[in-house]
Parts: structure tokens; sequence; C-alpha cells
């Protein structure tokens, strides 16, 4: 026996030192590859990043927005963690016969624990192979390596249980309360003598090993990475949730060589900066992002969770290429894969070093699908941030490439050269005033004039100050100001765009220049407040002009709206006897958390009955207008606002409200093609309490 157990130790030793070396190999590796990026800057915010940690991987809050997916995973999460005090009692047993872990009198209690832990895993194992090969759900993949981590996880814990089973016949040990599960299958192996228990024990044991030791080995060049790579991406997650990181486009100090190769944004897997990188192996390939993505949802060729992974495999190969480091161990297992022929072979290094990024890996019309609306970064579990990756790679294509869609490029054009999107006089964005001459809307120029002074800047957008629709809106806010005794002024002819199509369709440059223009009107005029109806202007305001030298307190309309009717300012009187329901903005809600306020406003007005959409809030859906493709033409698949009209009309309501500009206009649209625009209205959160609060007997707008 003795014999036996020191050429045990001797070959434990031996395939645990080499385990531990294949997994240091990859991790190093995988490193290495991130290391080729840009060097990312970290603000030092420990505490929040640390309790954005307890929360969303100890909490797996986001996981647990799919009830069943998120149970299975808390299962196996803590299972798998308070599973490993009864692996280190079994490697002790096997290694030390007759000895375990020295809890003494509690040692009973922790048995019986781990049987409870090692039960509920199974139990876990067999409901996610369920949901993923019986039920089938659409946004899981279903071959061999996606179901091999399920083998490990039952393979460990069958093994567990059985070598626990044979360890009591060797050792005589009688059944027992502490190990229901392995008394009984000592029972059902009553018949084998001590020695044969002793053969089975030590075969269950080298399997549990192996298993353990190989499922170590794996999950790093998996998409099991996540395991390491989720929580450090989760701590190093962006502050202000779709914030953009700003370019410098400062050239002086760079020589003619250096111009000659300039390039802006990411066109190259080695542009994106580091944290980005971890995205791509924290991606735990489990679809959420794709099953809420608006432009997957209806049959764009957009998947975020595709991006994912296809950049995560071309850094791959491309590292191993640059480096010459292998990406995949044992190397000689993974002898045809194209990381280990990119490290071993000029020429196959040189083949994926020519690849390029947008083009043979991302295509154009997969970045020219995403609205921007970040549910797919809402729904990740892991905080991958798709859009910034996406807008990287777009600011590539329109500032290096000098390409973009055709409708998007006139917008632009008009953006910059008449401050609006349709090439409208500058001069006549002002005349929205002329609309109801009975509503007080001064410019902060003609309050000059008078020595006045105001609050807040009204800023009324493009969309108040020219289309037609929105304009209502606009009349309507500013009414009820005027009713609630707010001191406020618009710029008029002299307001200009808030540069946010700008900036999410990849020209950043404009975007910059129409910040720096803004920011000295704000200046000029002492703004310290800015209140908008677009959700848009209020974000990049609010998030991203910051980073330019302006702050403000920055306000959507509803949220001042919400603290004028809590202060009594404000005071709905009119019965709304309708059925309505509320559509949110992402850029107001998902970008910044507002959805109560809209809400409180609504149910505040008499009569009107709130109902909710079985995609609401925190999941609610893109009306398709995000991203610059307001100013597009959809032309494949089905149209987005018509899907999120149709989700509305499920509800049965006869109005459905919003909060944006944007999204009012796409929903108007929906109900038209939906050819319903005749019973049910589309009205701004703004319109409905003017009704409310003036008592007019003015019919839905449709």
């Amino acid at each position: 026996m003795d014999t036996f157990l020191i050429i045990n130790w001797i070959a434990f030793l031996a395939v645990t030192g080499y385990a531990i070396f294949l997994f240091a190999k990859v991790i190093t590796t995988r490193i290495a590859y991130i290391r080729l990026g840009k060097k990312s800057e970290f603000d030092g915010e420990i505490k929040l990043r640390i309790q954005r940690i307890i929360k969303n991987v100890f909490g797996q809050s986001k996981l647990l927005k799919d009830k069943k997916s998120g149970t299975i995973h808390v299962m196996m999460f803590y299972g798998f963690i308070l599973v490993q005090f009864g692996a280190i009692d079994m490697f002790i047993k096997g290694l030390s016969p007759g000895n375990h872990l020295p809890f003494g009198m509690f040692y009973p209690g922790f048995v019986f624990f781990q049987e409870l832990v090692t039960l509920m895993i199974l139990v876990a194992v067999v409901w996610a192979f369920y949901r993923r090969y019986m039920e089938k759900l659409v946004r899981l993949k279903r071959g061999f390596k996606a179901g091999l981590v399920l083998i490990f996880i039952g393979t460990l814990m069958v093994s567990v249980l059985f070598g626990n089973g044979m360890a009591m016949i060797w050792h005589g040990h009688e059944v027992t309360w502490a190990e229901p599960v392995a008394s009984v299958i000592a029972g059902l192996f009553g018949g084998v003598s001590a020695g044969t228990a002793m053969v089975l024990f030590y075969i269950a044991w080298w399997v549990h090993t192996v298993t353990l030791l190989s499922f170590l080995v794996y999950v790093p060049q998996s998409k099991h990475a996540h395991l390491i790579a989720a929580p450090i991406n989760v701590f190093l997650s962006k502050q202000v949730p779709g914030k953009l990181e700003k370019l410098d486009f400062d050239l002086e100090d760079m020589d003619e060589e250096s111009e000659e190769e300039i390039a802006f944004g990411v066109g190259k897997v080695e542009d994106f900066k580091q944290h980005q990188m971890i995205d791509f192996y924290a991606c735990v390939e489990c679809g959420r992002c794709t099953d809420v993505c608006p432009a997957a949802g209806t049959g764009k060729m957009l998947s975020p969770m595709d991006i994912m992974i296809k950049v995560r495999d071309h850094l791959t190969e491309k590292g191993a290429a640059v480096t010459g480091k292998s990406a995949w161990v044992p190397s000689y297992a993974f002898a045809g894969t194209a990381g280990n022929q990119a490290s071993a072979s000029k020429e196959a290094a040189a083949s994926v070093q020519s690849m390029s990024l947008i083009g043979d890996v991302i295509t154009e019309e997969e970045l020219s699908g995403c609205t921007t609306c970040r549910n797919c970064e809402d729904a990740c579990p892991v905080n991958n941030e798709h859009v910034g990756t996406i807008i990287d790679m777009r600011r590539y294509l329109v500032m290096t490439e000098g390409k973009m869609d055709s409708d998007i490029q006139r917008a632009v054009m008009n953006i910059e050269r008449q401050g609006n999107p349709w090439g409208l006089s500058k001069k006549d964005r002002i005349k929205w005033r002329d609309e109801d001459e009975s509503v007080y809307i001064p410019t902060v120029k003609e309050l000059k004039k008078e020595d006045k002074s105001f609050e807040y800047l009204f800023w009324v957008s493009s969309m108040g100050s020219f289309d037609s629709r929105s304009q209502k809106i606009a009349l309507s806010f500013a009414k009820l100001m005027n009713q609630a005794g707010v001191s406020f002024a618009i710029l008029g002819n002299t307001e200009a765009n808030s540069g946010d199509t700008a900036r999410r369709i990849g020209n950043e440059f404009l975007f910059q220049e129409i910040a720096e223009k803004n920011i000295k009107q704000f200046t000029k005029n002492e703004v310290t407040k800015i209140v908008t109806i677009d959700p848009h202007a209020y974000n990049i305001f609010k998030n991203e002009y910051p980073d330019f030298g302006f702050k403000a307190e920055v306000y959507h309309h509803t949220q001042l709206l919400y603290d004028l009717i809590m202060s009594g300012k404000l005071k709905p009187q009119k019965a709304i006897n309708e059925r309505l329901t509320y559509h949110d903005s992402c850029y107001l809600g998902r970008y910044n958390g507002v959805y109560d306020p809209p809400r409180e406003i609504l149910k505040a007005i008499p009569g009107l009955e709130l109902v909710e959409m079985d995609r609401s809030r925190e999941n609610g859906m893109c009306c398709g207008a995000g991203g610059g493709l307001m100013w597009t033409e959809e032309t494949t698949g089905n149209r987005i606002n018509v899907a999120r009209t149709e989700q509305a009309l499920q509800v049965q309501p006869s109005i459905i409200s919003s909060a944006c500009p944007y999204c009012l206009t796409m929903l108007s649209d929906g109900t038209k093609a939906k050819e319903v625009e005749e019973d049910i209205g589309t009205m701004d959160v703004a319109e409905i309490l003017a009704l409310s609060v003036f008592e007019q007997n003015e019919e839905k707008t449709a």
C-alpha cells in the first residue's frame, strides 16, 4: 500500500503540476494578446467598482433578469464555489486514506452539506441541458463545445458521490445520515470486497482529479474564460453607461511620416483599448444581447454577440501571429487551429495580419445596423460594452475611410451647414414660437435687452424647432413652464445641434466642432441649468460635454415637470379617461436611469389608466431612431418602429405615449403603418399633462 501511495502521490503531483503549467501558459498568452491594445486610463473609483462587483458578480443581478437561466447559474456559481471544499476533502481521502478535513465534530454536518450542494449542482446541470438541448432556446448554441462544461461539471459531481460511497465500503463505515447519497451507493455495491471498493474509489478519484484539472485548462481557452475575465470586466466597466471616449485630434507634435499613418477610430484589432479587449474574452456567448437587440430581432444582420465572438477570435489569431505564442494548449491537441498555425508558420501569420477588421471580420452592414440603444449592454451579465466597440469601428469608417450611408451623409452635411438634419435655414429655427403667440417664450438676447435673467436654458433641439409634430411638444412644455412660473429662455436662431447624431454615427470630428461652439454659447450666456425635450441632447450635455470643459445641471422636461407637480406649482385637473401605455426612450432610460418621473406624471393625471408593455423600463425596446438611424430607411428585415408599435398594441391602449420627439415620430409612423392612427393617439407626456392642467378640449394627436 505504501508503494501505491507513493506512486499515487508522484502521479498526482505530476498531473497537477502539468495542468497548472498549461493553465498559466494560457493566461499569460491571453494577457500578451490584450497588451497589444492601447493602454486604458483608470479613474481610481475603487469603492464604486467594488460595489458593482458585489451587485453583479456575487449578487448575480443581471443574470436573474432571466429567472430560469439566472437561477440555474446561481445554483452552479455558488454550488461550484462551495463544492471546492468537498474537492479538497476528496483529494485528502485519496492521498492520505482514512483522513479528511479536520473539522472535528462538525465534519458530519460538513459532509451532509456537501452532498446537498452536489445534488443541487446536478439538478442545475440537468436543467441547463434541458434548456439548451430540449427546450432549444434560440439564443443558445447547441454544439459539442457548448455542452462540454455540463459534462465536466456532471462528471465531477457523480465521481465524488460514487467515490465517497466506495470509501464507505473500503473503510467499513456504517450507513450514516451525513452521507445519504453515498450510503445508498454503498448499499447498492454492498456485495463488493474492501479491495474492490478501494480500486473503484481510486478510479472515481482519478476521474474526478483529471476532470477537474482538465476543466482548469479548458476554461481560459473557451467561452468559460468569463469565469476569470468577467469579474475584471465588471470592475473596469464605465462609470457612466454608454459614455463615449473623447478622441484627440491634436496633430501638431506629429512628424510627416506619422501623419501619413494616422487613423481615427478602430481599423485594426490592436486599436481597441485594453479594457475593451477584456470584453471579448468575458463574453459568455449566452445570446442575451442578441435576443434583445432591435436590429437582430427585426431581421437585420447585426448580432452583438457575434461581433464580440468574431473580434475575440480575430484577436486570438492575430495575437498568436504577432507574439508567436500559440493560443491553445496542449498545442498538439489543436494542431489544425488558426491560432496554432499563425504562431508556427510565417505564411499563416502573414495571412492573419493582412486581414481587415472591417470587411474580413466585421461587415459594414453589421456596424450600420446598431441603434445604440444599449439594450444589449443592459442584458449582458458580464457588463460588455458593445455599443462603444461598434461606434469605435464606425469612427474608422467615417473619419479614416470616408464611408457613410448616403442618407446619413446628407443629414450630417445639413447639420454641418445649417445646424439641423433637414438642411432648413438656421434663420427659421425660432419660427416655431409663432405657432402659439399666447405662450411666452423669450430668447436669451431678448431678456438681456430687458435686463432680465433666466434660470433654465430651454434647449428646444432640432426636432422641437423644425419638426411640425415636435413643435407641439415644445409649445406644451413652454406653456406648462409659464403656468408654473419657471424662468426660462431659448437661444433662438443661435441654437445649433447638440452633436449627438454626428457622434453616434462616427463623425467625432464634427461633434467636437459642434460641442466647442455650443460650449462657447453656454459660457457666454452664463448657462448653469439646461432643460430639454430631447433625451439625446439631455444625455450628451449631462454625460459627455463635461469632457470638453462644460458642466451644468441638466434636466429632461419630465424631470422638471414631475418636480413642479410635486411642489404644487402644476395641478392636473381635468380627467383624461384613456388607456395609455408608455414607451421608454433609450437615452432617457437605459443611458440615464430616468424611468419614474414620466410615469409619476401620468399617474398624477385623473382618469388615466397606465398599462405597461411586456418590454418596458430597462428592457424597453428601441423605437429604431437612435445612432443616426432616424435619417435612414430600413432596407432589410422588418421596420423596428413597427415592431415596437405592435408590442404597444398588444396591451390595447387608446394612447401610446413617450417623452422623446424621435420616439414619438417613430411610433406615430408605426400606427400609420398598422392603419390604427385614427383610433390610437401618440402623445408626449407634456402634451397629456397640458390637457389636464389647462382643461383643454383637444383631441388625441395622431
